[in-house]
């Protein structure tokens, strides 16, 4: 709902809230039925009232028909940007209504307001608003988009031309005193890398070079990006801060100065220039915080405690996403469940009371129908229409056997033609759905959901990848992907003759949970299922709880992490539903979402623990080197233990001279190829301490890139004012590490002289990579799920499912996922909680359909298909029925994935996969 919030009243768990909203709506006696507000609507908050001519969000009018068209507002989705207001000719939307004044009664309440992009004007040194053919960031997203400006081409604003070089400048709004914003945004490498590469399959042979000053790709597999960006893509990138940008008035082109590393000045030519703008607060920002009545820090995002990021400073108040701080989209869809767990915990005793529960369609009986297919074609934008020849599928789908409606869509997904499906499946009988269009992988759910809305059953629909396997592989070949995808389309109609209702097996539910591994996640999210009114057990190997955090003995905030450590162990002793058992490995676990059983082995014994979901959290560790003499001289430590002897006063080290760090040890390299993340943090924090301890030491950090996102970028600065020294190395050139008179001695090239500096330290400290647990994969092998190439498990999905895995009820938080920050593992942690919760909650579970069925008849119980099967779901069991003993494959359909591996093993042929059966997988092949 477009609203303002006048005023919160109350406390946690009884807030009363004020909102006031002006009601739009669309005039029905002026409305043309056009469609360009719901064409260029971007939260597509408007739909046509009547759907008979509805064709989808890119409306198409047939002003021949008979039958008129109206478009309506959905207040729920409407954010009030007042585009379609602006865009109506017929001067039909109104937005002069009475203001309304509700007030809400809520228990806890969530900010997410999010951010805005910095105002590049104000560098009009960087030419924006000034030069055309200088854009920022978002706006070069659009020009990238199929809905954008030129239908997904790259051309030039100034002449519509496409541009043969582009060139992205970093930091722009970022990590700049001069405006006002000393932190670092965090997202812009990430999105500019992304950008560029996107660019590049745009245009052939386009020329891309990106200016950075640090290249901070420090999240998940984001530097195997960065590195597929300069390999494959071919993305240049120069370490430059550029200051300065100027036209050719007579060509438009652009013109950078930038200086090298070596010190050489040059002039680069580029034809379009991006901005990577920062993050900064919406405007609204500082009245919303009055009305809230919270603090904000000194950049207008909303203030928060180390180690309680997501709470403000009003108690039961709290923030999600970049009004909390500049993050990328992972840590805030993690954030958002990590909060909903926060609030959802005075909500416990209320759960489910205000709900309402709309009635499941009637599903329809297509036994005595013949099929009835309905073929629709996705534009997908210019995603799939750019390369293919959509006028010629839609003709060609017309022509296949049993199809009996064809239609195509700028976006099949988008909820105009969502309901516009619905209605069409109703009116023409169709009672098979083919859909061509993108991957199943993330529109298939939202599919069946439309069919199983229009009482058909969700499985009698079928895809065909268009985009994936043919327009985005094939751009190049329009004409042969042309044909290409209508032996897609043929072969997914074929399919869906054979199609048939299945049923979903439900279980019941363990309300119990496990989490595994006794550091500050599992701590945290064991607290939190307990508080949400559920028992947990939590299983720590060690004696003692607590983990990595053991470790860290101070912060750059000031805040205590052993302190924390104390009062969090305190609280899950003293928590009535949590079982805490320490010194306890896990032996085995079997089972599926709901119904858990694992046996555990305890300083009394084995027991065995039944539960619904597990969350994982069994951390990192620190990796041991063997570069730098580390282990062979006493001056040569890692940070973790550099800050132990700082915290405890070692006089050694407080009175040292020259003291020099090296980043990336560990990271990095072709064993880890990736970003530890909090390393350089670590070194500067570090260094800071010292520098408190004792001013007049030297300190020198040799690094390749410092990676102080966000608000950290605040104590880069620090260490730098206060005399640290930061010089950068290269990989193909490290640094050198010898022993003299029982001292490490470094040499490094110094790039901007030419030359190699040696120094002499008193201590060489090493930023060392976090690596994972070693019994990793014996636990994935347990419960099924995966890791990546460096043993850290591998989340469902990066973005949307950043705390699941593909496993369903189980979830992750902690260094056992990735190397992060203490707050960063907390979130993470209620994040895990919100989840394992949304199971927990359910009265039973509800498995897929499409599983292994055996024929018990041909079943010769050789056992291929229970030692091939990579998720336990297949057994063979021995039934004696009216004396006759039987022995054959058996499958439990709550642990199966449909993967068909039993299938594909079975000699006898006695598996078959529901939804994809031996005669489907035929029908398939036949069609081609």
């Amino acid at each position: 709902m477009n609203a303002d919030v006048r005023k919160v009243e109350g406390k946690k768990g009884n807030f009363k809230v004020t909102i006031a909203y002006r009601p739009q709506y669309v005039d029905p006696d002026k409305c043309t039925g056009c469609g360009v507000c719901a064409e260029h609507c971007p939260v597509e908050a408007l739909s046509v009232f009547n759907l008979d001519m509805c064709v989808g969000p890119a409306i198409r009018v047939d002003y021949e028909q008979a039958v008129p068209r109206i478009f309506a507002i959905d207040k729920d989705v409407c954010v009030g940007c007042g585009l379609c207001f602006e865009l109506c000719k017929a001067d039909a939307v109104n937005y002069e209504q009475a203001e309304r004044v509700e007030k809400l009664n809520v228990g806890a309440v969530i900010l997410a307001a999010g951010s805005e992009l910095f105002d590049c004007s104000l560098k009009p040194e960087l030419g924006w608003a000034r030069f055309p053919n200088v854009v920022n960031a978002l706006e070069f997203e659009r020009i990238l988009a199929a809905g954008g400006p030129y239908r997904g081409l790259i051309l030039r604003p100034s002449d519509g031309e496409e541009p043969k070089s582009l060139a992205f400048v970093q930091c722009v709004g970022s990590r700049d005193s001069r405006v006002g914003k000393d932190y670092c945004s965090s997202a812009c490498c990430m999105y500019a890398t992304k950008e560029a590469v996107i660019a590049k399959d745009h245009v052939h042979g386009l020329d891309c070079t990106i200016f950075y000053m640090d290249l901070r790709s420090f999240g998940k597999d984001f530097d195997k990006y960065v590195e597929r960006a300069k390999e494959k893509s071919g993305v240049k990138f120069v370490r430059s801060r550029v200051s300065n940008i100027e036209e050719d008035p007579a060509t438009r082109n652009l013109f950078i100065k930038y200086e090298t590393e070596e010190g050489e000045l040059k002039t680069g030519q580029y034809e379009m220039v991006v901005l990577s703008a920062g993050l900064s607060t919406p405007i609204e920002a500082a009245k919303l915080a009055e009305v809230c009545a919270i603090e904000l820090d000194q950049f207008g995002f909303a203030k928060t405690g180390e180690f309680t990021p997501l709470s403000t400073t009003r108690d039961g108040v709290y923030v999600i996403g970049t009004f909390q701080g500049p993050k990328d989209i992972p840590e805030t869809v993690t954030q958002s469940s990590g909060a909903a767990a926060l609030a959802s915990r005075y909500l416990a005793g209320e759960r489910g009371k205000e709900i309402t529960i709309p009635e499941p369609v009637k599903e329809k009986d297509i036994a005595a129908e013949g099929p009835r297919i309905g073929v629709f074609l996705c534009h997908c934008g210019i995603n799939i229409a750019g390369v293919l020849d959509m006028e010629a599928l839609e003709e060609f789908a017309k022509t296949l056997p049993n199809v009996t409606y064809v239609e195509r869509n700028l976006f099949t997904c988008s909820q105009d033609t969502q309901e516009k499906m619905k209605e069409v499946i109703k009116e023409q009988g169709i009672n098979r759905v083919v859909v061509a269009s993108c991957t199943p992988r993330t529109h298939e759910p939202l599919f069946q959901e439309t069919c199983a809305a229009s009482g058909l059953n969700r499985y009698l629909f079928e895809m065909a990848n268009i985009r994936d396997q043919c327009s985005w592989v094939h751009a190049a070949l329009p004409d042969v992907a042309t044909e290409k995808a209508k032996e897609l389309i043929a072969m997914s109609v074929n399919k869906a003759y054979l199609l048939e209702p299945l049923e979903r097996l439900t279980f019941p539910l363990t309300k119990k949970a496990l989490v595994i591994g006794g550091g500050i996640a599992g701590m945290t999210a064991a607290l939190g299922i307990a508080q949400q009114g559920f028992e947990v057990a939590l299983v720590e190997r060690e004696e003692e709880l607590g983990g990595h955090l053991r470790h860290i003995r101070f912060t750059l905030s000031g805040e205590d992490p052993q302190k924390l450590l104390e009062e969090t162990i305190a609280q899950v002793k003293a928590q009535p539903n949590l079982k805490l058992f320490t010194s306890t490995s896990i032996k085995n676990i079997e089972g599926y979402i709901g119904n858990y059983k694992t046996l555990l082995e305890t300083p009394a014994g084995e027991e065995e623990y039944e539960h619904g979901v597990v969350i994982v959290c069994t951390g990192g560790l620190e990796y041991k080197p063997t570069e730098y003499l580390y282990g062979k001289n006493e001056r040569v430590l890692t940070q973790s233990e550099f800050e132990n002897r700082l915290a405890d006063g070692d006089k050694d080290v407080t009175a040292a001279k020259n003291v020099v760090m090296i980043q990336c040890v560990g990271s990095r390299c072709d064993e880890r190829p990736y970003c530890s993340r909090f390393c350089c943090t670590q070194a500067v924090k570090n260094a800071l301490k010292l520098k408190e301890l004792n001013p007049g030491a030297n300190i020198y950090v040799l690094y390749r890139d410092i990676r102080t996102y966000g608000m950290r970028e605040l104590a880069y600065k620090e260490a730098r004012e206060k005399g640290v020294i930061f010089t950068t190395y290269e990989p193909e050139n490290p640094p050198v590490v010898e022993e003299r008179d029982g001292k490490p001695y470094v040499r490094v090239l110094d790039r901007l002289i030419g030359q190699d500096i040696s120094i002499p330290a008193d201590y060489l400290v090493l930023s060392v990579a976090t690596v994972p647990q070693e019994d990793t994969k014996s636990l994935a092998q347990m419960l099924k799920i995966d890791t990546n190439a460096e043993s850290f498990y591998l989340e469902a999905h990066m973005k949307l499912r950043p705390v699941d895995f593909t496993t369903d009820g189980v979830f992750m938080a902690g260094l056992c996922h990735f190397p992060k920050f203490v707050e960063e593992s907390i979130v993470q942690a209620n994040a895990a909680v919100s989840r394992a919760c949304t199971v927990l909650t359910l009265d039973e579970i509800k498995a897929e359909g499409t599983i292994s069925q055996v024929n018990t008849a041909l079943c010769s119980a050789c056992g291929m298909c229970e030692s091939v099967c990579p998720y336990s779901a297949v057994k063979v069991v021995e039934v004696t029925r009216r004396g006759v003993t039987s022995r054959y494959a058996e499958v439990t359909g709550a642990l199966c994935k449909g993967c068909g591996i039993c299938a594909a093993s079975c000699r006898s042929n006695a598996i078959d996969m529901k939804g994809f059966t031996n005669a489907q997988i035929v029908s398939l092949i036949e069609a081609l």
